[in-house]
């Protein structure tokens, strides 16, 4: 399963989906909805934003550092909503 946004970037008539992958097409304007949206803003709360850079390599390096960080248990957390309980999801 791929989890689409549904942005207006993502579409295109010439889209091949393979046989074996399922598209779940998330409502517009809705990126409570999409999980790694809150991973997103939990790393750069926590470790990317307010922040200079020297260059787009030190980017990259603070990126797979944070990335590093996001463990199972903090996506659990990050990601918990009240939807997602109620549909029994671990």
């Amino acid at each position: 399963m791929l989890v689409w946004d549904n942005a207006g970037y993502h579409t295109s008539k010439k889209l091949v989906v393979p046989a074996n992958i399922t598209l779940l097409r998330l409502p517009p304007y809705s990126p409570e909805l999409n999980c790694v949206e809150q991973v997103w803003h939990w790393m750069r709360s926590h470790y990317l934003g307010n922040r200079a850079y020297a260059d787009l390599a030190a980017v990259h390096r603070a990126t797979e550092e944070s990335c590093a960080r996001v463990t199972a248990d903090r996506q659990k957390t990050v990601c918990k909503t009240a939807w997602i309980e109620s549909a029994g999801i671990k």
